[in-house]
């Protein structure tokens, strides 16, 4: 097997997780890390990985020691430094307020439901494929203005966007890479067209908004909106996905939790807030030094990417107490599974809102919901992403 070359390296897990079942809980390998190796530096992925909370908030809070420009350069909100990423995520901001996200709360009820009814009297289904895939698909599709026709196809390009190499060889990466710019330039012309469309006829969606935005006589050129529609299909179905898989799978381990939370609805929204710390959809963020930098007592020089590991930090008994604890109602949790920084999730509000209601729908209309028995769970193939491929479950309905 090959090396793989620099350009791949931050596509490639950490060797300690290559197995399958650290993949499933990766925890205790990262408080090894964290506790050991706290800055290291990774010869086989030519990387840095940084493992303390302390240390990853230092990377995350200063872009210029560590910049987001990387990979291909491009306009994308999440590949761009200050002083573009302020301007662009300015004019962003002006159609993604949060009254403007909470305004979607009955509609994602109405899709939650949807989906759910079902499913309920039969007691089982696949929670990924059934729920927490559709609906953040349905839910940015309609935001952005994708007709329902095209749903289907737009997962299977959100699919591909966050999909990861299947082994760490050269060959994988280079096939991976071919089909992920097959996939862009097929969403660059789906856009495209779309824009093309709402500026003949404007509509009530985010791309004839994104169209109309402007910062001091200035709008957001072509290539920005469409860079903006791929940035939120891929972080905001993902993110999304994976936080309302984990957070059942939460529950399902821990099954008390889900008579806490139902008997005390007015913790849910924290309970989420503790999944992303216990469980986060993104545990890792790649960036690449600057200059120069001394972290933890290494030396790191410019141009190389550094990774901090979010996963580790939000375990890091440092910052957290019982931080290895599920507590439903932690009060503070300074967790980082949004990101942090002039990079802090944009959608982080409508992941909220979507697992704000569905948990709380769960939890109405089901009881006693574990994972269905002898189920071998497949962790995603991604080294930055935590979450699994399905989690069938088995429930009784609840009567009200």
């Amino acid at each position: 097997m090959k090396q793989a070359p620099r350009k791949y390296a931050n596509y490639i897990p950490i060797r300690e997780l290559h197995n399958k079942e650290r993949q499933l809980s990766p925890f205790q390998v990262y408080a090894e890390l964290r506790e050991n190796t706290p800055v290291r530096y990774d010869e086989h992925r030519e990387c840095w990985d940084v493992f303390r909370y302390e240390d990853v908030q230092y990377v995350l809070k200063n872009p210029k020691l560590f910049s987001s420009e990387r990979n291909r350069a491009g306009t994308s909100m999440l590949t761009t430094d200050p002083p573009k990423h302020k301007q662009l995520r300015d004019l962003v901001n002006q159609a993604f307020t949060p009254k403007a996200i909470e305004a979607l709360a009955p509609r994602i009820q109405e899709i939650t439901d949807e989906l759910l009814a079902p499913h309920l009297s039969g007691g089982r289904m696949n929670l990924i494929d059934d729920l927490a895939t559709p609906l953040p698909v349905i839910v940015i599709a309609e935001l952005i203005g994708v007709p329902a026709t095209d749903r289907r196809e737009f997962k299977e390009w959100s699919d591909v966007l966050v999909k990861g190499a299947r082994d760490d060889s050269e060959e994988a990466f280079q096939e991976l890479e071919k089909e992920k710019l097959k996939n862009i330039q097929e969403l660059y012309a789906y856009f495209t067209d779309i824009m093309e469309q709402r500026r003949l006829k404007p509509q009530d969606d985010l791309i004839s908004l994104l169209l109309d935005a402007e910062i001091e006589g200035e709008k957001l050129t072509e290539e920005e909106v469409v860079n903006f529609c791929i940035l939120l299909l891929a972080a905001g179905n993902e993110t999304t996905t994976n936080l309302i898989a984990n957070a059942v799978r939460i529950l399902s381990e821990q099954p008390e939790l889900q008579e806490e939370l139902c008997e005390h609805p007015d913790k849910v929204a924290s309970a989420i807030e503790e999944t992303l710390r216990y469980y986060p959809p993104i545990v890792a963020i790649g960036r690449v030094a600057r200059e120069d930098v001394e972290l933890g007592g290494k030396a790191i020089k410019a141009g190389q990417q550094v990774i901090s590991w979010v996963g580790a930090a939000n375990r890091d008994g440092a910052q957290f107490e019982q931080a290895d604890q599920f507590v439903s109602d932690r009060k503070p949790n300074r967790h980082m599974g949004f990101g942090f920084g002039i990079h802090f999730c944009l959608g982080a509000p409508l992941a909220r809102l979507e697992a704000r209601v569905v948990l709380h729908t769960l939890l109405q209309r089901m009881e006693q919901i574990q994972l269905v028995p002898e189920t071998a769970l497949e962790p995603i193939q991604s080294a930055f992403v935590f979450g699994v491929k399905e989690y069938p479950i088995q429930f009784n309905e609840r009567r009200v």
